[in-house]
This record gives C-alpha cells, sequence and structure tokens, in this order.
C-alpha cells in the first residue's frame, strides 16, 4: 500500500543541542535503512521548512503506523497522512 506522508518536525528550542544532533543522527540512519528495504520509496524537502514530504510503500495501515512511530523524530512531528492507489490515466 502507498501513503503520502507530510511531516514537520518541531523540535523545542529549550532541547539540548547534543540531544538535538543524538536524535537527527538517529532519524537519518533509520530512514536510510527504510529507504534501502523499499519502505519509504520518495522524500523530498519542503523549501524553507522544517518538512517533508514521503512516500512510503507498506503492508498495510498497521505497518505504517509501526514505521512512523519508529521515527526518533517522532516525538516531535506533526504529520499528515493520504493513502494512495493507482491513477487510471497513468502509464506505469
Amino acid at each position: 500500500m502507498l501513503f503520502k506522508v507530510e511531516m514537520t518536525v518541531n523540535i523545542p528550542k529549550d532541547l539540548p543541542v547534543a540531544e538535538a544532533d543524538a536524535i537527527k543522527l538517529k532519524e537519518k540512519n533509520y530512514s536510510q535503512e527504510l529507504q534501502k528495504a523499499g519502505i519509504w520509496v520518495h522524500l523530498w524537502r519542503i523549501v524553507g521548512q522544517y518538512s517533508n514530504v514521503s512516500i512510503f510503500d507498506v503492508k498495510d495501515n498497521a505497518h505504517l503506523h509501526e514505521v512512523l512511530t519508529g521515527l526518533p523524530l517522532y516525538p516531535f512531528m506533526t504529520m499528515e497522512v493520504t493513502a494512495l492507489c493507482q491513477h487510471p490515466s497513468s502509464i506505469k
């Protein structure tokens, strides 16, 4: 199942920089492993924001929930999730 997920990160300003940097490094490693596994299919930054638009290819809703809640930055995120399906005019 394909899902579009828009994520916005809001790290608290009072979080120590070293702690924030450690969480960001864990996030990068986790996201790259998901990309290598073919689960995190696309990842784009939204210009001028600490936000992204991503496409996930997962087994089902529960799998997506597991993947998203596993994100180290998850406690600092707001997300909008949209289920996707094949468009009848698509040639792919």
